[in-house]
């Protein structure tokens, strides 16, 4: 597996595999995203325990930033995702890291951060948190959250790639667990 760089990246932007990006967004070893306008809030007013084997989602409230910000409270997780959309191709991977300015005021995202080949049609749902013990953490939509790393293979067969067999493809907006 191999590092995908600049002139490649460029090439991404420029046929739809990374849609709602731009050239400026372009670094080295990776594309620059951006916070959409969409945030799933962990109900408060529940208490109730979720299973990964029956796939049970937390009761979220969804929030609309469009035309403003979410104010991250020291310790709260949420869902969120990325305004750009991806098309990634059969022998593409992509991976997920946090800006550095974003983790060095307690911001994190270290959970599912990996985007196997054939994932398409869908915006990146990020989870955060605000690891911080005082401080509240502002997100405003658009502003940029992180940067996507692109993996080359060899190419994955339709059938074992993630047009088959994944659950999160063509999601337009933030999503939870799906069974």
């Amino acid at each position: 597996m191999s590092l995908v760089s600049y002139n490649e990246l460029c090439s991404f932007v420029e046929d739809g595999v990374i849609e709602g990006s731009s050239l400026e967004h372009v670094n080295g070893t990776s594309i620059d995203v951006h916070l959409g306008p969409d945030i799933l809030v962990e109900s408060s007013y529940l208490n109730l325990a979720v299973s990964l084997r029956d796939k049970e989602a937390l009761t979220m409230d969804k929030v609309d930033i469009t035309d403003g910000h979410y104010l991250l409270r020291p310790g709260e997780f949420i869902l969120a995702h990325t305004i750009e959309k991806f098309n990634l191709p059969d022998n593409i991977s992509a991976e997920f890291k946090l800006n550095s300015s974003g983790a060095r005021v307690g911001l994190e995202n270290s959970l599912a951060t990996w985007c196997d080949p054939w994932w398409h049609g869908s915006v990146l749902t990020l989870e955060l948190k605000n690891f911080t013990q005082y401080h509240t953490i502002r997100l405003d939509h658009g502003c940029r959250i992180g940067q996507m790393i692109f993996h080359k293979s060899e190419p994955v067969p339709l059938d074992r790639g993630y047009a088959v067999r994944g659950r999160y493809n063509k999601d337009t907006s933030v999503s939870g667990v799906k069974s």
